[in-house]
């Protein structure tokens, strides 16, 4: 990784790995273990369901999603990072940049949920035996990607500034970029994500803004 504009990017001056590119991370990036055991079960999960389709002839879709992010989202770290984000900056609460020297650089891209009902309904009227790819990623990709830093500032623009902790200390399984690359769903679907960051966070923003107690709801 490489830091451009207070945000990690894949160095593309030295080789990487088979299925990382400067677009995003493809569907044959290697998933061998170890992947924690979050993402052990993620792939797990995925086998079963595709032998659970292959054994009764049952239509089965994997589709790989980014962040998830929208407008009454429950606000978690772990969870719905963008939601968290701007609902604990909103209503001053601690935040802090954990890992990768502390600086906020890590990135995640984010998608829309009704971005994802168009590629649903395509996929529900696809017959059951076709050509067709199996498992694909359904994400925001590059243009919609933002570093924790770049969503502070965000953040203090719509806000007002608001001070973020560091602690780079390390912790395991921990990513510094993970952006999916959803070209496959774009060239076997015709699909495309329509929902720009800035429409989704002005979105979560407004949400927040009349829901103050949305933390408290939301968070355990």
């Amino acid at each position: 990784m490489v830091v451009r504009n207070d945000a990690f990017h894949p160095d593309d001056t030295v080789p990487l790995p088979a299925g990382l590119t400067s677009a995003g991370v493809a569907e044959n990036f290697s998933t061998s273990a170890p992947v924690s055991l979050y993402g052990a079960s993620k792939i797990a999960s995925e086998t079963l369901a595709l032998e659970y389709g292959a054994t009764f002839g049952f239509p089965v879709w994997i589709n790989r999603c980014g962040v998830l992010a929208g407008a009454g989202q429950f606000g978690r770290a772990d969870q719905g990072i963008f939601a968290y984000w701007l609902n604990a900056h909103l209503c001053r609460q601690p935040l802090h940049y954990i890992g990768f020297d502390g600086l906020g650089h890590q990135v995640r891209d984010c998608l829309h949920p009704r971005d994802l009902l168009p590629l649903i309904r395509k996929q529900f009227a696809e017959p059951a035996v076709t050509a067709k790819p199996r498992v694909i990623n359904v994400a925001g990709g590059m243009p919609s990607s933002m570093s924790l830093r770049q969503l502070t500032d965000w953040c203090d623009v719509r806000f007002g500034p608001h001070p973020v902790a560091s602690d780079p200390r390390p912790r395991a399984f921990d990513l510094p970029w993970v952006v999916l690359d959803s070209r496959r769903a774009m060239e076997t679907w015709e699909w495309q994500p329509q929902s720009t960051v800035a429409t989704i966070l002005d979105e979560i923003a407004r949400h927040a803004a009349a829901n103050p107690d949305w933390l408290r709801i939301s968070t355990p």
